[in-house]
C-alpha cells in the first residue's frame, strides 16, 4: 500500500522514478506523483490513476529534468482518489514538498494548529499537515533537518516521509516511524523507497532506516541521523536476489508465474533446514527448556498469513500437543489475550511491516509473551522487533493476491511443528521419519499438479459465470477452504465464503440453490466419509460440487461430485501445500476469464501499512 521512490545523484531523476514506481505497482495505488527540485525551484507532477499516466504526463521525464527528485502511488486512506489528494504535496509558501505512506493519527489536532497559524491546506489528506508542520518549523528554524526532527516528534501514528526543500536543492531527506523505508546506496547516486524491489535494478547495496532516523542523501553519499540529529553509522546489507525474480519471465501475470515458482520455492524454504533426517533451526536460538515449557501459542496474522496460522494450529495442537489459537491481528490486542512468560506469539507476515501484526507483536512483548516471526523481508520491522525470527526466504512476491508466500510461510510452519514436537517427546521417531521424508519429496508433487493446470483451466471455463461459490472443509481443509475462498474473491469479485462443512445445516446451507457452486475440499482422509456427507447435502439441494482430493481419496468423492481434481497424497501435516495449488489456480483462471486486473485486484494493496 502505497510507493515511495527517490533519487540524488548525477543522473536525470525522474526516470528512475518512474522506474520504480512502476516496480511499485503490484502493492496497490489509485494516484501516483512525482517531484524535482532544479535551479532551487520545486516542480511537481501527479495525476488520478496509474503510473502509465504520469509517465504520459512527464513524457518519461523529458518534461521534468532534475537529478534530486521524489515519486510516489497513493493508496486513498484520508479523501478520495483525486489529482489534488495524490502525493506530493506541496506547502503553503512553496518551499518544501513531502511524500508520505502510514497515517498520522493527530492530524486533526495538528491542521487546527496550523491553521490557527496562518497555513491554508488544498487538499483532504493527513500529508499536508506533514508537509505543513515541516514549514512551520523551518520558519522558525532556518535548518531543514531541525524542522523536519521537531515535526516528527509531533507527529503521532506511523509515517515514512521524503522530503525536498528548495533551498537545499542538492539533498533528499527521508525519515520514518512504523513504516518501513530502505536506502540504497550506489555509484555517483544514491536511492529512497519503501520496498527493495524499487531500488534492485540500480543498487545491490541497503540500509534499513530504523524509526525515528533521518536520512539525508546527496550525489556524494548518505548520511543517517537519529532524533537529536546525531550522526550514526550505519551498515549496508547486501540484496541477493535477482532482478529476474521481480520480472514476469514470459508469463502473462504475475500470479500465475508466482504459483509455478512455488516448488522451488518451499525447496528453497526448507532445504538448508533438514540435515541427515533431521529439521535443523539453529538460526533460531530457543532453548529446549523454552520450547518444552511453553503452555500455549497464539498465531497472529492478516489474511493470507491468518489462514496460514489456521492451518498451523492443527498441526501444533495434534503434533506438538501444544494449545494454540489463530487469531486476526488486528483483533489480537483488542481481545485481552491471556499471556504469560510461556505463552510464544507467532507473527506471519509477508512484508514483515503490516501495521496490525506490528501492533499485536508490540501488545504480545508488553505482556510478556516471547514472539516468533515468520517473515519473507530481512531486516523488516517484525523481524528486528521479534525475539526469534524465520525467513520464508521466497523471494519478491509481486501479485497483490499471495501465493508463494502462502506456501513458504506453512513451509515454516511444518519445521516449527516438527521441531517442537520433536524437542518436547511429543512424536513418536516413527512418525517424524515419515513427516521429514514427504517433505524432501514435496517439492515434486508440487510440480506434478503444477502440470495439471489445463484441467483447472477447463473447469473454470465451466464455472466462471457464478455469481457465488463456497467453499467448505473439515479440519486441516477448512484452514485450506478459508485460503482458497480469498483468492477467489481477491481476484475475481466473485463474492465467496468458506465455512467449516459441519456447519452447513447450521444456517449456511440456507445460500445453496439450484447452480450454486460448492468446492469441496477433501484431502484429510480421517474425515472423508464425513466430508462426503456434506457434499451429498449440497448437492442434493441443486448445488454443483466440485472437489478437491487426494488420488486415494478419488473414488470415494466422485459419485458425489461433478468435476474432481486430485493432487498426491502425502502426509497429513503437508496436505495444505498440495492443495492449496488447484485452489490458487482455479482463482486464476476464473479472474482470467471474467477479465479482471489479476495482479492489482481494486481496492486492496499488497503490503497493508496502516491499521
Amino acid at each position: 500500500m502505497c510507493g515511495i521512490v527517490g533519487y540524488a545523484g548525477r543522473e536525470e531523476s525522474v526516470p528512475i522514478l518512474l522506474d520504480g514506481l512502476y516496480k511499485l505497482e503490484y502493492r496497490g495505488y489509485d494516484s501516483a506523483g512525482v517531484a524535482v527540485c532544479r535551479d532551487g525551484k520545486l516542480r511537481l507532477a501527479k495525476t488520478k490513476g496509474y503510473v502509465r499516466e504520469l509517465d504520459r504526463i512527464v513524457d518519461g521525464g523529458r518534461l521534468m529534468p532534475g537529478s534530486v527528485g521524489l515519486g510516489h502511488t497513493r493508496w486513498a486512506t484520508h479523501g478520495r482518489p483525486t489529482d489534488s489528494n495524490a502525493h506530493p504535496h506541496i506547502s503553503h509558501g512553496g518551499k518544501i514538498a513531502v511524500v508520505h505512506n502510514g497515517i498520522i493519527e493527530n492530524y486533526a489536532k495538528l491542521r487546527e494548529y496550523l491553521t490557527g497559524k496562518g497555513f491554508e491546506f488544498n487538499s483532504e489528506t493527513d500529508t499536508e499537515v506533514a508537509v505543513n508542520l515541516i514549514q512551520h518549523y523551518y520558519n522558525k528554524t532556518g535548518e531543514i533537518l531541525r524542522a523536519v526532527a521537531s515535526a516528527a516528534r509531533r507527529m503521532e501514528g506511523s509515517y515514512a516521509l521524503g522530503i525536498l526543500c528548495e533551498d537545499c536543492p542538492d539533498m533528499l531527506i527521508a525519515t520514518r516511524r512504523e513504516s518501513p523505508l530502505v536506502l540504497g546506496a550506489g555509484d555517483g547516486g544514491n536511492y529512497l523507497a519503501s520496498d527493495v524491489a524499487a531500488l534492485i535494478k540500480y543498487t545491490r547495496d541497503v540500509y534499513n532506516l530504523e524509526d525515528g532516523e533521518i536520512a539525508v542523501l546527496s550525489e556524494s553519499g548518505v548520511k543517517v541521523y537519529n532524533g537529536d540529529l546525531e550522526e550514526t553509522a550505519i551498515t549496508l546489507e547486501r540484496v541477493d536476489w535477482n532482478i529476474s525474480a521481480a520480472e514476469k519471465g514470459g508469463y502473462e501475470h504475475f500470479m500465475i508465474k508466482e504459483i509455478m515458482e512455488q516448488p522451488e520455492a518451499f525447496r528453497k524454504t526448507v532445504s538448508p533446514r533438514v540435515a541427515e533426517g533431521r529439521v535443523t533451526l539453529d538460526e533460531l536460538g530457543v532453548s529446549d527448556e523454552y520450547i518444552r515449557n511453553v503452555s500455549k501459542i497464539y498465531i497472529v496474522g492478516c489474511g493470507t498469513a491468518h489462514y496460514v496460522g489456521v492451518a498451523a494450529k492443527y498441526n501444533f495442537e495434534k503434533y506438538a500437543k501444544i494449545p494454540a489459537e489463530a487469531i486476526v491481528a488486528s483483533e489480537f490486542r483488542y481481545s485481552g489475550p491471556i499471556i504469560d512468560e510461556r505463552t510464544l506469539v507467532i507473527c506471519v507476515s509477508q512484508s514483515g511491516a503490516t501495521a496490525d501484526t506490528i501492533a499485536a507483536m508490540r501488545e504480545a512483548k508488553r505482556r510478556g509473551a516471547r514472539v516468533l516471526s515468520i517473515v519473507n523481508v530481512v531486516g523488516s520491522v517484525i523481524a528486528r522487533e521479534s525475539d526469534w525470527a524465520l525467513y520464508t526466504w521466497a523471494g519478491p512476491e509481486i501479485c497483490v493476491a499471495s501465493t508463494k508466500a502462502y506456501s513458504t510461510q506453512l513451509a515454516v510452519t511444518y519445521l516449527l511443528t516438527l521441531y517442537f514436537a520433536d524437542k518436547r517427546g511429543a512424536i513418536s521417531p516413527e512418525e517424524y521419519e515419515s513427516v521429514v521424508r514427504e517433505i524432501s519429496l514435496l517439492p515434486g508433487k508440487l510440480a506434478r499438479v503444477l502440470k495439471d493446470k489445463e484441467t483447472v483451466q477447463y473447469l473454470a471455463s465451466i464455472y466462471f459465470n457464478n455469481e457465488d461459490v463456497f467453499f467448505i472443509g473439515r479440519n486441516i481443509d477448512y484452514a485450506l477452504s478459508l485460503e482458497g475462498s480469498l483468492k477467489l474473491k481477491e481476484i475475481s469479485y466473485i463474492h465467496s465464503d468458506a465455512y467449516a462443512a459441519g456447519e452447513l445445516k447450521h444456517g449456511a446451507i440456507a445460500l445453496v440453490s439450484d447452480g450454486t457452486l460448492v468446492v469441496t475440499v477433501a484431502t484429510y482422509g480421517a474425515l472423508l466419509e464425513k466430508i462426503v456427507s456434506n457434499a451429498e447435502e449440497v448437492r442434493s439441494r441443486g448445488a454443483r460440487v466440485l472437489s478437491v482430493t487426494t488420488q486415494s481419496g478419488a473414488g470415494r468423492v466422485e459419485h458425489v461430485s461433478d468435476s474432481v481434481i486430485t493432487v498426491p497424497d502425502t502426509h497429513d501435516m503437508l496436505l495444505p501445500s498440495l492443495g492449496v495449488l488447484p485452489l490458487q489456480m482455479f482463482a486464476y483462471y476464473m479472474a482470467l476469464m471474467r477479465g479482471c486486473p489479476i495482479d492489482k485486484p481494486r481496492n486492496l494493496a499488497k503490503s497493508v501499512t496502516v491499521e
